[in-house]
Protein backbone atom coordinates (compact mmCIF):
# COMPACT_ATOMS: atom_id res chain seq x y z
CA UNK A 1 0.00 0.00 0.00
CA UNK A 2 1.26 3.45 -0.91
CA UNK A 3 1.37 6.34 1.52
CA UNK A 4 -1.63 8.66 1.56
CA UNK A 5 -1.71 12.42 1.94
CA UNK A 6 -3.79 14.12 4.66
CA UNK A 7 -6.11 16.88 3.41
CA UNK A 8 -5.28 20.49 4.31
CA UNK A 9 -5.70 21.28 8.04
CA UNK A 10 -9.07 22.61 9.12
CA UNK A 11 -9.34 26.25 10.19
CA UNK A 12 -11.80 28.20 12.32
CA UNK A 13 -14.98 28.84 10.34
CA UNK A 14 -14.50 26.01 7.83
CA UNK A 15 -17.62 24.31 6.48
CA UNK A 16 -18.14 20.65 7.34
CA UNK A 17 -20.94 18.49 5.94
CA UNK A 18 -22.77 15.67 7.68
CA UNK A 19 -23.79 12.55 5.77
CA UNK A 20 -25.42 9.24 6.75
CA UNK A 21 -23.82 6.66 4.42
CA UNK A 22 -24.75 3.56 6.40
CA UNK A 23 -27.41 2.56 8.91
CA UNK A 24 -30.59 4.43 9.78
CA UNK A 25 -30.08 7.15 12.38
CA UNK A 26 -31.60 6.26 15.76
CA UNK A 27 -29.41 8.02 18.33
CA UNK A 28 -30.69 11.54 17.72
CA UNK A 29 -29.60 13.01 21.07
CA UNK A 30 -26.05 11.67 20.70
CA UNK A 31 -26.04 12.83 17.06
CA UNK A 32 -26.93 16.40 18.06
CA UNK A 33 -24.35 16.35 20.85
CA UNK A 34 -21.67 15.35 18.34
CA UNK A 35 -22.61 18.20 16.03
CA UNK A 36 -22.45 20.68 18.89
CA UNK A 37 -18.92 19.56 19.77
CA UNK A 38 -17.77 20.38 16.25
CA UNK A 39 -19.64 23.68 16.25
CA UNK A 40 -18.14 24.59 19.62
CA UNK A 41 -14.72 24.49 17.93
CA UNK A 42 -15.81 27.24 15.55
CA UNK A 43 -16.80 25.14 12.55
CA UNK A 44 -19.88 25.55 10.38
CA UNK A 45 -21.68 22.21 10.28
CA UNK A 46 -24.25 21.61 7.55
CA UNK A 47 -26.52 18.58 7.86
CA UNK A 48 -27.19 17.06 4.44
CA UNK A 49 -30.85 16.64 3.54
CA UNK A 50 -31.89 13.02 3.93
CA UNK A 51 -29.70 12.19 6.94
CA UNK A 52 -32.78 11.16 8.92
CA UNK A 53 -34.35 9.08 6.13
CA UNK A 54 -34.99 5.38 6.56
CA UNK A 55 -35.09 2.53 4.09
CA UNK A 56 -35.31 -0.55 6.26
CA UNK A 57 -31.98 -0.80 8.10
CA UNK A 58 -30.40 1.82 5.81
CA UNK A 59 -30.37 5.61 6.18
CA UNK A 60 -32.36 6.01 2.99
CA UNK A 61 -31.99 4.43 -0.43
CA UNK A 62 -28.59 3.92 -2.04
CA UNK A 63 -29.36 6.78 -4.43
CA UNK A 64 -30.18 9.14 -1.56
CA UNK A 65 -27.10 8.22 0.48
CA UNK A 66 -24.83 8.36 -2.57
CA UNK A 67 -26.25 11.80 -3.37
CA UNK A 68 -25.29 12.98 0.14
CA UNK A 69 -21.75 11.73 -0.41
CA UNK A 70 -21.49 13.36 -3.84
CA UNK A 71 -22.91 16.69 -2.66
CA UNK A 72 -20.41 16.82 0.19
CA UNK A 73 -17.42 15.69 -1.87
CA UNK A 74 -18.08 18.05 -4.78
CA UNK A 75 -18.97 21.06 -2.61
CA UNK A 76 -15.95 23.39 -3.08
CA UNK A 77 -16.66 25.08 0.26
CA UNK A 78 -16.77 21.84 2.25
CA UNK A 79 -13.51 20.91 4.02
CA UNK A 80 -14.56 17.73 5.85
CA UNK A 81 -17.24 15.05 5.73
CA UNK A 82 -18.58 13.86 9.09
CA UNK A 83 -20.33 10.49 9.10
CA UNK A 84 -23.39 10.25 11.31
CA UNK A 85 -23.21 6.63 12.40
CA UNK A 86 -22.13 3.14 11.35
CA UNK A 87 -24.35 0.11 11.01
CA UNK A 88 -24.34 -1.22 7.47
CA UNK A 89 -24.50 0.13 3.96
CA UNK A 90 -21.47 2.23 2.97
CA UNK A 91 -20.08 -0.40 0.61
CA UNK A 92 -23.34 -0.41 -1.34
CA UNK A 93 -22.57 3.19 -2.35
CA UNK A 94 -19.24 2.14 -3.81
CA UNK A 95 -20.78 -0.08 -6.47
CA UNK A 96 -21.43 3.10 -8.45
CA UNK A 97 -18.88 5.61 -7.20
CA UNK A 98 -15.62 6.93 -8.60
CA UNK A 99 -13.36 8.88 -6.24
CA UNK A 100 -10.93 9.39 -9.13
CA UNK A 101 -13.42 11.52 -11.00
CA UNK A 102 -14.27 13.39 -7.82
CA UNK A 103 -10.61 13.95 -6.98
CA UNK A 104 -10.00 15.83 -10.21
CA UNK A 105 -12.67 18.40 -9.43
CA UNK A 106 -11.18 19.93 -6.27
CA UNK A 107 -8.84 19.47 -3.34
CA UNK A 108 -9.42 16.40 -1.22
CA UNK A 109 -11.16 16.73 2.13
CA UNK A 110 -11.30 14.90 5.43
CA UNK A 111 -13.58 11.88 5.79
CA UNK A 112 -14.17 10.92 9.43
CA UNK A 113 -15.80 7.79 10.84
CA UNK A 114 -15.23 4.15 11.71
CA UNK A 115 -17.00 0.79 11.85
CA UNK A 116 -19.06 0.52 8.64
CA UNK A 117 -17.29 3.64 7.31
CA UNK A 118 -14.27 1.32 6.84
CA UNK A 119 -15.48 0.75 3.28
CA UNK A 120 -15.32 4.44 2.41
CA UNK A 121 -11.99 4.95 4.17
CA UNK A 122 -10.36 2.01 2.39
CA UNK A 123 -11.74 3.07 -0.98
CA UNK A 124 -10.62 6.67 -0.52
CA UNK A 125 -7.11 5.54 0.41
CA UNK A 126 -6.70 4.01 -3.04
CA UNK A 127 -6.52 7.46 -4.61
CA UNK A 128 -3.99 8.54 -2.00
CA UNK A 129 -6.28 10.49 0.36
CA UNK A 130 -5.95 9.84 4.09
CA UNK A 131 -9.20 9.72 6.06
CA UNK A 132 -9.62 9.31 9.81
CA UNK A 133 -10.70 6.12 11.52
CA UNK A 134 -12.28 7.89 14.47
CA UNK A 135 -15.45 8.88 16.32
CA UNK A 136 -18.75 9.16 14.50
CA UNK A 137 -21.14 11.99 15.31
CA UNK A 138 -23.24 9.57 17.38
CA UNK A 139 -20.24 8.45 19.46
CA UNK A 140 -18.16 11.63 19.78
CA UNK A 141 -19.85 12.94 22.94
CA UNK A 142 -18.98 9.76 24.84
CA UNK A 143 -15.25 10.15 24.18
CA UNK A 144 -12.99 11.34 26.99
CA UNK A 145 -11.59 14.84 26.57
CA UNK A 146 -8.14 13.63 25.52
CA UNK A 147 -9.62 11.57 22.68
CA UNK A 148 -11.74 14.48 21.43
CA UNK A 149 -8.68 16.75 21.61
CA UNK A 150 -6.65 14.12 19.74
CA UNK A 151 -9.15 14.21 16.85
CA UNK A 152 -9.05 17.99 16.65
CA UNK A 153 -5.27 18.03 16.97
CA UNK A 154 -4.96 15.87 13.89
CA UNK A 155 -7.47 17.63 11.63
CA UNK A 156 -6.07 21.02 12.65
CA UNK A 157 -2.51 20.10 11.70
CA UNK A 158 -0.92 19.05 14.98
CA UNK A 159 0.85 15.77 15.67
CA UNK A 160 -0.54 12.56 17.17
CA UNK A 161 0.81 11.08 20.39
CA UNK A 162 1.59 7.33 20.48
CA UNK A 163 -1.01 4.88 21.76
CA UNK A 164 -0.12 2.23 24.33
CA UNK A 165 -1.43 -1.31 24.51
CA UNK A 166 -0.22 -4.78 25.38
CA UNK A 167 2.78 -6.00 23.39
CA UNK A 168 2.88 -9.65 22.38
CA UNK A 169 6.58 -9.55 21.59
CA UNK A 170 7.99 -10.06 18.14
CA UNK A 171 10.00 -6.89 17.74
CA UNK A 172 9.14 -3.77 15.77
CA UNK A 173 7.49 -3.01 12.46
CA UNK A 174 7.24 0.06 10.29
CA UNK A 175 4.49 0.27 7.72
CA UNK A 176 1.46 2.09 6.33
CA UNK A 177 -1.39 2.10 8.84
CA UNK A 178 -4.64 0.55 7.61
CA UNK A 179 -7.37 0.67 10.29
CA UNK A 180 -10.59 -1.30 9.91
CA UNK A 181 -13.55 -2.99 11.43
CA UNK A 182 -12.73 -6.68 11.06
CA UNK A 183 -16.16 -7.73 9.79
CA UNK A 184 -16.36 -4.99 7.17
CA UNK A 185 -12.76 -5.54 6.07
CA UNK A 186 -13.26 -9.29 5.75
CA UNK A 187 -16.08 -8.70 3.28
CA UNK A 188 -13.79 -6.41 1.24
CA UNK A 189 -11.06 -9.05 0.81
CA UNK A 190 -10.60 -9.92 -2.85
CA UNK A 191 -12.74 -7.03 -4.08
CA UNK A 192 -11.55 -3.91 -5.94
CA UNK A 193 -12.10 -1.98 -2.70
CA UNK A 194 -9.32 -3.85 -0.90
CA UNK A 195 -6.09 -1.84 -0.81
CA UNK A 196 -2.79 -3.63 -1.24
CA UNK A 197 -1.72 -5.17 2.07
CA UNK A 198 1.99 -5.02 1.28
CA UNK A 199 3.94 -2.88 3.77
CA UNK A 200 0.82 -2.48 5.95
CA UNK A 201 0.28 -2.35 9.70
CA UNK A 202 -3.26 -3.62 10.03
CA UNK A 203 -5.34 -2.13 12.87
CA UNK A 204 -8.49 -4.14 13.68
CA UNK A 205 -11.48 -3.82 16.01
CA UNK A 206 -14.97 -5.29 16.19
CA UNK A 207 -18.20 -5.46 18.19
CA UNK A 208 -20.98 -8.01 18.87
CA UNK A 209 -19.29 -10.89 17.04
CA UNK A 210 -19.19 -14.24 18.84
CA UNK A 211 -15.72 -15.77 19.21
CA UNK A 212 -16.37 -18.43 16.56
CA UNK A 213 -17.22 -15.69 14.08
CA UNK A 214 -13.99 -13.85 14.84
CA UNK A 215 -12.25 -17.21 14.35
CA UNK A 216 -14.01 -17.73 11.02
CA UNK A 217 -13.04 -14.29 9.75
CA UNK A 218 -9.40 -14.53 10.79
CA UNK A 219 -9.21 -18.01 9.27
CA UNK A 220 -10.41 -16.54 5.99
CA UNK A 221 -7.65 -13.91 6.21
CA UNK A 222 -5.14 -16.71 6.78
CA UNK A 223 -6.46 -18.83 3.91
CA UNK A 224 -6.32 -15.93 1.45
CA UNK A 225 -2.71 -15.23 2.46
CA UNK A 226 -3.65 -11.69 3.44
CA UNK A 227 -2.18 -11.82 6.94
CA UNK A 228 1.07 -13.22 5.60
CA UNK A 229 1.59 -9.99 3.64
CA UNK A 230 1.24 -7.44 6.45
CA UNK A 231 4.12 -6.04 8.53
CA UNK A 232 2.35 -6.06 11.88
CA UNK A 233 -1.06 -6.09 13.57
CA UNK A 234 -2.53 -3.54 15.99
CA UNK A 235 -5.60 -4.77 17.85
CA UNK A 236 -8.15 -2.45 19.38
CA UNK A 237 -11.25 -3.33 21.35
CA UNK A 238 -13.35 -6.41 20.59
CA UNK A 239 -16.39 -5.45 22.65
CA UNK A 240 -19.46 -7.55 23.39
CA UNK A 241 -17.77 -10.46 21.63
CA UNK A 242 -18.72 -13.08 24.21
CA UNK A 243 -20.23 -16.45 23.33
CA UNK A 244 -23.95 -16.97 24.02
CA UNK A 245 -24.63 -18.22 27.54
CA UNK A 246 -24.36 -21.97 27.92
CA UNK A 247 -22.47 -22.50 24.64
CA UNK A 248 -18.95 -24.00 24.90
CA UNK A 249 -16.50 -21.47 23.51
CA UNK A 250 -13.07 -19.97 23.52
CA UNK A 251 -12.93 -16.36 24.64
CA UNK A 252 -12.33 -13.73 21.98
CA UNK A 253 -8.88 -13.13 23.52
CA UNK A 254 -8.07 -16.83 23.13
CA UNK A 255 -9.26 -16.77 19.52
CA UNK A 256 -7.07 -13.76 18.70
CA UNK A 257 -4.04 -15.50 20.20
CA UNK A 258 -4.83 -18.77 18.46
CA UNK A 259 -5.29 -17.25 15.01
CA UNK A 260 -2.57 -14.57 15.10
CA UNK A 261 0.26 -15.45 17.47
CA UNK A 262 1.89 -18.01 15.16
CA UNK A 263 2.28 -15.55 12.27
CA UNK A 264 5.66 -14.32 13.54
CA UNK A 265 4.52 -10.71 13.29
CA UNK A 266 4.83 -7.86 15.78
CA UNK A 267 1.41 -7.61 17.45
CA UNK A 268 0.07 -5.13 19.99
CA UNK A 269 -3.38 -5.65 21.52
CA UNK A 270 -5.64 -3.70 23.90
CA UNK A 271 -5.08 -0.42 22.08
CA UNK A 272 -7.66 2.30 22.84
CA UNK A 273 -9.77 2.26 19.69
CA UNK A 274 -13.02 0.62 18.66
CA UNK A 275 -16.59 0.42 19.94
CA UNK A 276 -17.89 0.80 23.51
CA UNK A 277 -15.01 2.82 24.90
CA UNK A 278 -12.27 5.21 23.91
CA UNK A 279 -11.94 5.39 20.13
CA UNK A 280 -8.68 7.24 19.56
CA UNK A 281 -8.37 8.74 16.08
CA UNK A 282 -6.15 6.80 13.68
CA UNK A 283 -4.90 8.19 10.34
CA UNK A 284 -5.50 5.97 7.32
CA UNK A 285 -2.58 5.35 4.99
CA UNK A 286 0.16 7.15 6.92
CA UNK A 287 3.43 5.73 8.21
CA UNK A 288 3.21 4.08 11.62
CA UNK A 289 5.60 2.28 13.96
CA UNK A 290 4.50 -0.76 15.96
CA UNK A 291 6.65 -1.84 18.90
CA UNK A 292 5.44 -5.23 20.10
CA UNK A 293 7.98 -5.30 22.92
CA UNK A 294 6.99 -1.93 24.41
CA UNK A 295 3.33 -2.23 23.35
CA UNK A 296 3.18 1.04 21.43
CA UNK A 297 1.73 2.36 18.17
CA UNK A 298 3.25 5.63 17.04
CA UNK A 299 2.98 7.76 13.91
CA UNK A 300 5.15 9.64 11.48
Amino acid sequence: MKLCQPPPPLKFGDLLRVIAPSGALREFEAFNQGIEIWRSRGYQVKISPGVDERHGYLAGTDASRRHQLAEAWYDPQCRAILCARGGYGSTRLLEDWNWQAAEKSQNPKWLIGFSDVTGLLWSLSQIGVSGIHGPLLTTLATEPEWSIQRLFDWVEGRSLLPLMGKGWGGGKARGVLLPANLTVATHLLGTPLQPSLENVILALEDVTEAPYRIDRMLTQWRLTGALQRVKGIALGRFSRCEAPAGIPSLTVEEVLRDRLADLNLPIVSDLPFGHDGVNAALPVGLMAHLDADQGSLSFG
